[in-house]
């Protein structure tokens, strides 16, 4: 039997790139997903359909309420989505704990599941400058794993695999492409409409179509 792995899918690149990856090397995938209080919820979607087509045995959708604090662009419609492009320092997107929320989470369904293994496509390469995309928050959070589980204090290591962490956007791509993955099928806007079209202004669609002009290759977003 394969082993079994949890996989968080987003409907972006990043993740659906990282579910490729998973499944090519050979593990057993439960997926989930989060209805956080995202502004841009049209992309859980897009996550029920990567699932499907990449090749998830499992996919579930969480519903949790990190949105209710506010504090980010992304959960708060009083804060505007910055539309100028990528500046320096922690932009207003950032959504406070979002990571170590998720990966908490994921973390209960991994032990249920007698998984090892956890994968999440955070990069810490062409992102926005999140804290908890970085490979430090990695390695404390799976320390503490280790030390907080049932499965940790037994023996049974459980791992945080990032498999995205140290590359170009233009690497993923290639990475995706090369396993299947359509990305037309996926989405990275902030400001994405109910329709599921991007924006094309926000700092994850310009990081994206960035990403696609470096590989080469035709950008299938579809954008407003």
């Amino acid at each position: 039997m394969s082993e079994k792995a949890v996989v968080l899918l987003s409907g972006g690149l990043d993740s659906a790139t990282t579910l490729a990856i998973a499944v090519a090397q050979g593990y057993e995938c439960h997926c989930i997903s989060f209805d956080y209080g995202q502004r841009h919820r049209a992309e859980i979607t897009f996550a029920q359909r990567l699932a499907t087509s990449l090749g998830a045995v499992e996919h579930r959708v969480v519903g949790i309420d990190i949105g209710n604090f506010g504090g980010s662009a992304l959960t708060d419609n009083t804060i505007e989505v910055p539309v100028s492009g990528v500046g320096d320092g922690i932009p207003v997107t950032y959504v406070p704990a979002r990571n170590t929320v998720f990966l908490a989470y994921a973390l209960g369904f991994a032990e249920v599941l007698s998984a090892h293994e956890i994968f999440i496509g955070v990069n810490a390469v062409d992102y926005s400058g999140y804290p908890d995309c970085r490979p430090e928050f990695i390695h404390a959070f799976e320390a503490m794993a280790n030390l907080a589980t049932k499965a940790g204090v037994s023996g049974e290591k459980i791992h945080i695999r990032t498999p995205l962490i140290d590359l170009a956007k233009e690497d993923i791509i290639r990475t995706g492409l090369e396993l299947g993955v359509d990305y037309g099928d996926t989405v990275s806007c902030y400001r994405l409409d109910a329709e599921g079209r991007a924006c094309g202004v926000c700092d994850s669609c310009r990081i994206r179509h960035a990403g696609f002009e470096k590989a080469g290759i035709p950008d299938p977003t579809l954008y407003r």
